[in-house]
């Protein structure tokens, strides 16, 4: 069996989580790891996993199928992403909801230029339960969808935090609120303001001497992050942050209450739930699961860019179709 050849595109707790992933796929095999850093100071989590630098990816067009990257919404991605995309089929996770279309048509141009497949913001969410919103709205047209998530650690949005100047360390919980989830549940149809569904609080390591109400004034503001949401802040130390607050568990639910019948007169929920110990374990299995969609679709003559729920589910088996026929039918 020829095995599809995966690259890793940076390495933080995203891109070990994918190195480990690959070990549970048979039909995967990792060529190497691509990092900004130097090559012979990262040491991989599994011997023996070649390291090269990000430049040295364009002498390697031939020995890639597919290109897992791992680095931050922020900043990382939004680079990386297109330029990636000229040379190899992609897979990312990028996770800023509102910039999706833009980031989705930069990618769609530079895919389909290189006859290539990139497949775009494939997490959990977006990702998993984008495919859950829409079956549920497909199934019952009438009605409402809510997504709460939490609580957990949001790997993008404590990226963010730790670029704002005069930020050390920091970890951000997403927080459900629970009168909201309590009300979509009795079949509550009112929609919701994002402030009335979520809070988020932030555990900051601030640099020596770093202004610490500036640090709090932009994260609170921040687009896209912050702004929408009740926000708390709170200063700690390097040594409280690791203590009280280890490990990066996360998770959530789309609940969908729809009505039905002459009169709308049967109500009707779906709800789809996530409880993850580790948020970029189960990520990037989610990645490793549509690089292998990524391949198949650009072996059957595929370009451009796609999202998760352009994807048939078919294409993230391992499994052919007559096993999943008999199996998962």
């Amino acid at each position: 069996m020829n095995k599809i050849k995966i690259g890793i595109v940076g390495y933080g707790n995203l891109g070990k989580s994918v190195e480990l992933g690959i070990r549970h796929n048979k039909d995967m095999e990792l060529v190497g790891v691509f990092t900004r850093r130097d090559p012979s100071a990262v040491k991989t989590v599994m011997e023996g996993v070649p390291v090269f630098t990000m430049d040295e990816a364009q002498q390697m067009t031939d020995q890639i199928d597919v290109m897992v990257l791992c680095g931050g919404s922020m900043s990382d991605i939004p680079v990386q992403g297109p330029e990636f995309a000229s040379l190899f089929n992609t897979v990312d996770g990028f996770d800023t909801h509102a910039r999706i279309p833009e980031y989705f048509s930069v990618m769609n141009k530079n895919a389909l230029a290189a006859n290539k497949v990139s497949i775009i913001a494939s997490g959990w969410d977006p990702g998993m339960f984008s495919i859950n919103r829409l079956y549920a709205e497909a199934i019952l047209p009438e009605g409402n969808t809510h997504t709460f998530w939490g609580k957990g650690v949001s790997q993008g949005h404590s990226d963010a935090i730790r670029r704002v100047k005069g930020v050390k360390n920091a970890k951000q919980y997403t927080i459900p609120k629970e009168k909201a989830i309590e009300a979509i549940r009795r079949g509550d149809m009112s929609e919701l303001a994002t402030r009335e569904k979520h809070w988020r609080e932030c555990f900051v390591v601030a640099e020596e001497g770093a202004n610490k109400e500036q640090i709090e004034h932009e994260i609170k503001t921040m687009p896209n992050y912050f702004a929408d949401y009740d926000t708390e802040v709170h200063f700690i130390t390097e040594e409280e942050l690791e203590k009280n607050h280890p490990g990066l568990p996360h998770g959530g639910l789309v609940v969908r209450h729809g009505r039905t019948g002459l009169h709308e007169e049967h109500n009707h929920v779906i709800e789809y739930q996530l409880a993850l110990d580790s948020n970029p374990d189960f990520t990037a299995n989610v990645l490793v699961a549509f690089a292998r969609a990524a391949y198949r679709l650009n072996q059957e003559g595929v370009a451009g860019a796609k999202t998760v729920v352009d994807i048939a589910p078919a294409y993230l088996s391992s499994k052919s179709a007559e096993e999943l026929r008999n199996t998962i039918i």
